[in-house]
């Protein structure tokens, strides 16, 4: 397979499906020549080159970005979007891929293509149970996933890593000592990836009792103390919890909570003498889900029977993107089930390195999802809306809204804390990357030297500034009435 070379920047022509799909019927390369694919791009696209960042002459507005994202979500809930951005420079990094993925195009590109998170920032990982009840670490976010240049992840990784810091004041020695660990987890397990088998690469995960057994005599009392406290609080967070928080007994039967506009039943969308025409639609649309499951969660899941729909409010950046949870019931009140809808648009990537080979989005987020992590939620699967509220056809992804699912606490982290945390996030990442792209070729590309780290460490500093700056224009929209935010929501 002859090696395309050079840096890519936003300008050149998109890979097309076609392409993507001779490369896969290539004949595999010897470990010689993934080798030498690595040292070969890196020739032509120095590790040195990935330092810094000088924002492009005819670089976006990223207000307008942000505008331009907003036109297709729900109007009434996009104010609520641009205020939680408000809280900080790390909220607004979070709600910011699609204006970090612009400026990424930009960039010195490799030819090594990867499945791509495309949103890795560090509230991006956590914890969560495996379908054999170990709790895991790894990522959980995957609405941007898209095949793209692995140096992108980790770029965003890293500059997450400052940003956080620099919210948390830490002092610029922190600040980049953290950036530095992340990465150099990252190269170091490259490296180890690069040499496994392919099984054992595949079967590679970080089960969160075994990090404890090995890290926990490293640091005080205290910290494991407070570790182990959220831990158990995170295996707390199931379908039965939820149940307590989300739900309430009405006339014998159980039913969400209005706690509108971040909850918002279907019974108040659409009104009662409605309600029972859409649960009919909905029970279709269920069957259409179920089908994309395997057949034993398939059965499972027919052992569940649909009580409740609403719409509810998650995060930052998918804030106006329609979300929705479902109430069901097994054997008994009891026996709750809480599944989570999230709708799935075109990456943000998209427009940089081509469209997903897969028409329905929700498609696309799944088998993303599945090729990057260790484990998966056994109720994972995407279904196609044809015409929901509003009468448009859209795509969603489905899991369990609660299944033992915690993240960290950045604000209440010291820098010795953030920079472990960091190392935990970037041997995830490359563990991800090794399952999709060519790990041999990455390693080979990094090298046995730190000049890479260094390079993206100098980066991640400068986009840190870049988004400190783009915080700041957001905060200016709103002051003059531009855009509206809603605080406190």
């Amino acid at each position: 397979m002859e090696l395309q070379r050079g840096v890519w920047h936003h300008h050149h022509p998109m890979p097309t499906l076609a392409k993507r799909a001779r490369e896969k019927q290539a004949v595999p390369l010897t470990v010689a020549e993934r080798v030498e694919r690595g040292k070969s791009v890196r020739s032509e696209v120095p590790r040195s080159s990935h330092a810094g960042f000088e924002p492009a002459p005819d670089r976006a507005d990223p207000i307008d970005l942000l505008e331009e994202q907003a036109r297709t979500r729900l109007p009434e809930l996009v104010p609520i979007r641009y205020g939680r951005m408000l809280v900080s420079p790390f909220a607004f990094y979070r709600g910011a891929a699609k204006i970090m993925a612009n400026d990424l195009a930009t960039t010195p590109r490799s030819e090594i293509t990867v499945q791509c998170c495309g949103d890795a920032h560090l509230s991006n990982f956590g914890v969560f149970a495996s379908p054999e009840r170990r709790l895991v670490f790894d990522i959980n976010d995957f609405d941007e996933t898209l095949p793209g240049p692995w140096e992108w992840d980790i770029k965003r990784l890293a500059a997450s890593m400052v940003v956080a810091a620099r919210d948390c004041a830490f002092a610029v020695k922190e600040q980049e000592r953290i950036a530095l660990a992340t990465v150099a987890q990252y190269h170091t397990a490259m490296r180890a990836f690069a040499g496994q088998e392919n099984l054992t690469v595949w079967y590679a995960r970080m089960e969160v009792d075994a990090l404890m057994d090995e890290f926990g005599p490293q640091f005080k009392r205290r910290i494991v103390k407070q570790t182990e406290k959220e831990l158990a609080k995170a295996r707390t967070r199931d379908s039965m919890s939820a149940l307590s928080k989300l739900a309430r007994r009405v006339d014998g039967s159980i039913e969400i909570v209005d706690e509108s506009p971040l909850i918002v039943p279907l019974r108040v969308l659409v009104g009662a003498d409605q309600r029972d025409e859409w649960f009919r639609r909905l029970e279709q649309l269920s069957r259409a889900y179920r089908r994309t499951l395997e057949p034993d969660r398939r059965a499972l899941l027919e052992e569940f029977t649909l009580k409740d729909f609403a719409r509810k409010v998650v995060g930052v950046g998918s804030v106006g993107t329609r979300e929705w949870i479902a109430l069901m019931l097994g054997r008994d009140s009891k026996d709750p089930l809480f599944l989570q809808l999230k709708e799935a648009d075109a990456s943000v990537l998209e427009e940089f390195v081509g469209r997903s080979q897969f028409t329905n989005q929700g498609r696309r987020v799944v088998t993303g999802q599945r090729l990057m992590q260790a484990v998966g939620d056994i109720f994972l699967g995407w279904v196609r809306v044809p015409a929901g509220l509003d009468g448009d056809r859209r795509d969603f992804y489905a899991r369990q809204l609660k299944d033992w699912k915690g993240s960290a606490e950045i604000e209440q982290m010291v820098p010795k804390g953030m920079e472990e945390y960091g190392k935990l996030c970037g041997w995830t990442l490359a563990r991800a990357h090794a399952r999709t792209g060519d790990r041999i070729a990455i390693a080979s590309y990094l090298g046995s030297g730190d000049q890479f780290g260094h390079a993206i460490v100098d980066f991640a500093s400068a986009y840190a500034d870049q988004n400190q700056r783009d915080y700041e224009r957001l905060v200016a929209a709103v002051d003059s009435g531009r855009i509206i935010a809603r605080t406190g929501l």
